[in-house]
């Protein structure tokens, strides 16, 4: 019984949790004159004229890219500065650690409407306003404390003994994180690098105010600039949601198992 109730109650979430995409897809293969009818909930006859038409008419492609670009970046340069910082603060003798991590915490505490003004003069008097650099940066910015505080963590769970026989055996601090102790924390860097790209990938905000053409416009601001002057198409929005959003549950569903691993073998540890 219990394990009955325990079934339903997954299959629930499940449920609640896939819907949106369902009922996007859904509606992404609806003739437009079926978007506005209930019934049918399925379409009577199926079409891709809304995914041909979002590739045909506008620069997706191009916008696709950026996406990829700044996301693949800003994951990157977030884990290659956040796991050198949380090396040093899990391995090596600060003073202040705690002090440290809680001061580099506190920038995620800032409401993102709170810095886009003064984040956007700084971009816009350094010249870089409507080009991708600007995104990376901002993005990496606000990344890094998510990623030192997973990754401080999994270093922390690391066995001790394999990086001091490192040392001993004459390895340098960096040669020892680079060889001995990268390759243990590889589950993760994998959990760390899915949770900042998706992150990247979706962030609306900070790409809405910083971009201004599609040469640099990223994937939700192009969405939310779909609507037309007197009429929204909905079909093609479903389209473009679901052709973005399907990258990445294949990206979750390929590496699942090093997400478990990273978030449950010491990533989210005290």
């Amino acid at each position: 019984m219990r394990k009955g109730m325990l079934y339903l109650a997954a299959l629930i979430v499940v449920s609640y949790s896939v819907a949106p995409l369902v009922w996007q897809f859904l509606t992404s293969l609806k003739m437009d004159y079926e978007l506005t009818r209930i019934p049918p909930l399925v379409p009577e006859m199926p079409s891709l004229a809304h995914y041909i038409a979002i590739f045909r008419g506008r620069m997706f492609l191009r916008i696709i890219a950026n996406s990829a670009l700044v996301a693949s970046c800003t994951t990157i340069l977030a884990l290659a500065v956040g796991s050198l910082c949380s090396f040093g603060l899990a391995r090596l003798e600060i003073r202040y650690k705690a002090l440290i991590l809680g001061f580099v915490l506190s920038i995620s505490m800032f409401p993102p409407i709170a810095t886009v003004s003064p984040l956007y003069l700084i971009i816009r008097a350094a010249g870089l306003r409507d080009t991708w650099l600007a995104l990376i940066i901002t993005y990496t910015t606000f990344s890094l404390p998510l990623s030192i505080w997973i990754l401080t963590s999994f270093f922390r769970e690391l066995p001790d003994e394999i990086y001091r026989a490192s040392r001993v055996d004459g390895c340098t601090v960096f040669q020892s994180f680079l060889r001995v102790v990268l390759p243990l924390a590889a589950p993760g860097f994998f959990a760390t690098a899915i949770l900042v790209f998706i992150f990247s990938w979706n962030e609306f905000l900070y790409a809405l105010t910083f971009t201004s053409t599609e040469a640099s416009r990223t994937i939700p601001v192009a969405i939310a600039l779909f609507p037309g002057l007197y009429e929204i198409p909905w079909g093609e929005i479903a389209a473009a949601s679901v052709t973005v959003t399907a990258p990445l549950v294949v990206l979750v569903l390929v590496f699942q198992r090093r997400i478990i691993e990273g978030l449950t073998g010491g990533a989210v540890k005290g």
